[in-house]
């Protein structure tokens, strides 16, 4: 999907940031470590749990009491009652070792409203986005803005003083799986610079068609995407395969992430698909795999079978679940090998409750964002034609 490999992305040009609300973002630098954090006050702060709040999508909830956040769109929500709230938030390693164009992105809305929009340029960052002397009632939702790959982030125990309280929002009726690559993530939606690259402060998954259909059609969401992967190769510019860069790889991980949880790689762990069963899995792969197979019909026929090699992956463990496979928004060349796949799939397994939906590609009238990624115009129009095609099929 990109311009170039994931893994050669360490010496960034693009220097743009998203800033963070002044009222709600700590100014000075927090140099207290994860573990003093932790010891004063994580050990005294409640735990961001199911029990209350809605975990959306892959969380992992260490020992300390951290609640990290990998994937795209990944967080939490909850209904906050009472007077001030402070949030703390814990970078990765990332942070400290990598170039800052990796650093996670995160926002936090309070009742809808995104109040703060920051890049965590610190190790542990505070922000307080409820703040009076009277008694609320209030919707707060934490998420990451900015995909897996490059950095993660954790919810420390949040400190509920005076009488205040934590419970979760009510789910909503439909559940949705997302997985996909860098158009799932919005890479560069904040940045409609064509000839600009990668840069985590200008991904907002939000803005991405995934989240807008999933807020569309009033359904939870959880995502599995990371920028420049694919069935059989992650992007390639002179045509050798990238086969390290493959969704089905860490599809049954927690996330694949170059970052982590602290010391525990989020590769490593395995994800329990009893967390979250959707009732529709919607994948969107395979733009990255044309820029190594083109028309070559060997490898063609090798993206097919390794297409159904994953949805069978995919059916394993979401057992009840309607399949719908999609491309065509960064191209459409192999959305033909995606009904292939589809019928292959179907006439092996007998199953069908799966089929395919193409996606118009991105128009030049509706502009170009860094490396010729999808606008949020683009966005829009894909989500509006998605979301109907899943009214259509699943009747909601």
């Amino acid at each position: 999907m990109k311009k170039r490999s994931v893994i050669m992305l360490c010496a960034l040009a693009l220097s743009i940031f998203a800033t963070g609300c002044g009222k709600s973002v700590s100014d000075e630098k927090d140099s207290t470590s994860s573990s003093q954090v932790t010891e004063e006050k994580g050990m005294k702060g409640t735990r961001l749990t199911e029990e209350n709040a809605k975990l959306i999508g892959r969380t992992y909830l260490n020992d300390e009491g951290t609640l990290w956040c990998a994937l795209s769109g990944s967080g939490a929500e909850f209904e906050f009652t009472g007077k001030n709230l402070d949030i703390l938030i814990e970078s990765d390693k990332v942070t400290s070792t990598g170039p800052r164009e990796h650093y996670s992105r995160l926002a936090i809305y309070v009742d809808g409203e995104r109040v703060v929009d920051d890049m965590l340029n610190d190790n542990i960052k505070k922000y307080s986005p409820i703040q009076g002397d009277t008694e609320v009632t209030k919707t707060v939702k934490i998420v990451k803005l900015s995909e897996t790959a490059m950095s993660c982030f954790g919810i420390l125990p949040i400190n509920l003083e005076g009488g205040a309280s934590i419970k979760p929002t009510e789910a909503k009726p439909h559940k949705i799986e997302f997985i996909g690559d860098s158009i799932t993530c919005g890479y560069g939606v904040d940045d409609e610079e064509p000839t600009h690259t990668f840069a985590t402060s200008t991904e907002d998954v939000t803005k991405a068609y995934a989240y807008k259909t999933a807020q569309a059609l009033g359904a939870d969401y959880s995502m599995f995407s990371i920028s420049g992967w694919g069935i059989i190769s992650g992007w390639t510019g002179d045509g050798t395969q990238h086969p390290e860069q493959q969704i089905p790889l860490y599809y049954e991980k927690q996330a694949f992430s170059y970052g982590g949880f602290n010391d525990v790689e989020a590769q490593s762990v395995d994800w329990d698909f009893g967390r979250y069963q959707p009732d529709l899995v919607v994948i969107n792969l395979g733009t990255n795999d044309e820029s190594y197979c083109k028309t070559d019909e060997e490898k063609r026929a090798a993206y097919v079978a390794g297409y159904v090699e994953f949805l069978k992956t995919v059916r394993k463990n979401n057992p009840d679940s309607r399949i719908l496979c999609v491309l065509g928004i960064m191209g459409d060349a192999l959305y033909p090998c995606v009904e292939q796949a589809v019928a292959d799939y179907s006439a092996e397994t007998g199953d069908t409750n799966i089929s395919a939906f193409h996606l118009e590609p991105q128009k030049p009238e509706d502009g170009l964002a860094a490396d010729y990624h999808p606008t949020e115009t683009t966005h829009t129009k894909a989500a509006e034609a998605l979301t109907a095609e899943i009214k259509s099929v699943m009747g909601w």
